[in-house]
């Protein structure tokens, strides 16, 4: 191959992030060019290295983000660069997803590439509303079948009388602007008109939405509720089984929308979290977690680590570079730093220190600088040395405090949060849509960064639900004008999502 690169096509699976193969999350962790489409659930680029290239190049029914001739130029040309490309597809690359197309492309420029099979929504969108595509005495085949003809064809290369007479489940996709369409095709042929049909719309997504009908009303219902793309429509005995077999349970927050703005490394837990509630989440990054402008403190500090009384960090991402620091500090190893007390400000920090072999943090009730210094007073001795592991940008507080206990304080910055533009179109859009019901921030960056980003577009903040994790956050909110909709009891990512649950889901 040389100094060629490499196309791998890889199936997401239908939108449930779980549903990724472990193939699939090999290839985009190795990839450094992403390629991914509408219906790619986002969690999954958050498997992406911090330099990928992500490219979007999602499509509706009528509008596409880059014509597929493009598409398959761009997986060419990149790959040619000597990129590892992953070319990261809704479903199967197979299944309708057009995979074998770019592969010929490639395969006409010398591109080398593979595939990775993506579970396809034919089988795990109705299999998520409890429609089985097979069952015993009922259907022993099932047939998938574009929806997505043109009705202006003067010939459908549809056999619709063979599929009307088939004793098994036809499952079509990309059809609901042609739904009358397949359902007067189907009875035409000699389907009868009360055969069940069901409409899975986003189907495994949390917003999940399922109508049972019959062919000859089915057209007129999914009007009448609402249903649209995209949705799967099955037709056959078995949507009778759904009342049976249904499982997917409605959270509490089902059919609300929540605004995540943490950077996307981090927004994995609080995105979990709401969802397992039911809500859908949206991920708007606005902050990127970066290392500081200097790095010397941190490794004159991992240097001299085992000469520390008190090591105090305040976040997880202060215990990630603190320890990559001591790794890389060749004269020094994790077990010198053992000696030192260790405080952690939240649960969360604390887990992490665990993973690093810390069983035994200290942690304050109160989950910030306040906190920590109430809870060190009278444990610090005079002349005690405490090292802080902490943001660029950290306030003063605990410095202070702990400096007024006599203690020989040294700030070793370990990161800092800096504004991301990745997140701002996203959310304006969805902003001006009306999509959002809540919007979350989980520290004073991500709200000052917000309002740095959006602009002259911020006042499109008003009639969305903000909730901060904390007073520091909440200060920084009254700060830039935004109404604080509901604060955490505790500065964690449960705890705010709980909130958000008690206020939008009215469960406890």
């Amino acid at each position: 191959m040389g100094d060629r690169g490499k196309v791998v096509l890889v199936g997401a699976g239908p939108g449930d992030p779980g549903l990724l193969t472990l193939k699939g999350k090999d290839a985009i962790e190795q990839a450094d060019v992403l390629v991914y489409d509408r219906l790619v659930s986002p969690r999954l680029l958050e498997y992406a290295r911090p330099m990928c290239e992500r490219i979007y190049v999602g499509k509706t029914p009528d509008r596409h983000m880059l014509p597929q001739e493009q598409i398959n130029v761009l997986l060419a040309d990149k790959a040619e660069a000597g990129n590892m490309v992953v070319r990261l597809k809704g479903g199967d690359p197979f299944v309708f997803g057009r995979g074998s197309e770019e592969a010929q492309v490639l395969r006409a420029r010398g591109v080398d590439f593979e595939f990775v099979p993506g579970v396809t929504s034919a089988i795990a969108g109705p299999e998520y509303a409890g429609i089985p595509v097979t069952h015993r005495g009922l259907a022993s085949s099932f047939s998938v079948i574009t929806g997505h003809e043109d009705p202006e064809k003067l010939e459908s290369s549809i056999d619709w009388r063979l599929l009307a007479q088939q004793q098994g489940t036809l499952v079509f996709l990309m059809g609901m602007k042609n739904l009358p369409l397949i359902a007067a095709n189907l009875m035409e042929n000699g389907m009868s008109p009360q055969m069940p049909v069901g409409i899975v719309q986003r189907g495994t997504w949390p917003d999940q939405r399922v109508l049972c009908s019959t062919l000859d009303v089915v057209a007129d219902e999914v009007v009448q509720r609402g249903f649209a793309n995209p949705s799967i429509i099955i037709v056959g005995q078995v949507v009778t089984l759904h009342d049976d077999l249904a499982w997917l349970k409605k959270g509490p927050l089902a059919g609300k929308t929540v605004a995540v703005t943490r950077a996307r490394a981090q927004a994995s837990k609080l995105t979990e979290a709401l969802e397992g509630l039911g809500a859908v989440v949206q991920e708007h990054p606005m902050i990127l977690i970066a290392p500081p402008d200097n790095l010397d403190a941190l490794r004159d500090a991992a240097v001299a680590a085992g000469t520390f009384d008190w090591i105090v960090f305040s976040s997880v991402n202060g215990v990630d570079a603190f320890f990559e620091a001591l790794v890389n500090a060749q004269d020094i190893c994790a077990a010198d730093v053992l000696s030192a007390r260790f405080v952690a400000v939240g649960p969360a920090t604390a887990h992490a220190l665990e993973a690093q072999g810390v069983h035994d943090a200290l942690v304050p009730v109160r989950f910030d600088a306040e906190g920590v210094v109430e809870c060190l007073e009278g444990k610090i001795a005079p002349g005690q040395r405490v090292l802080l592991v902490q943001a660029q940008q950290e306030r003063d507080v605990l410095r202070a405090g702990l400096q007024a206990y006599g203690a020989d304080v040294t700030a070793a910055p370990a990161y800092q949060s800096v504004p991301v533009e990745e997140g701002r179109a996203s959310l304006v859009e969805a902003l001006r849509a009306g999509d959002l019901d809540a919007m979350t921030f989980t520290s004073s960056s991500t709200v000052s960064n917000t309002i740095c980003l959006l602009g002259d577009d911020a006042p499109l903040l008003d009639g969305v639900a903000l909730y901060s994790i904390g007073p520091v956050t909440s200060k920084t909110m009254a700060e830039h004008g935004l109404a604080c909709a509901g604060q955490a009891d505790e500065a964690t990512i449960a705890s705010l999502a709980q909130l958000i649950c008690q206020d939008l889901g009215g469960l406890a």
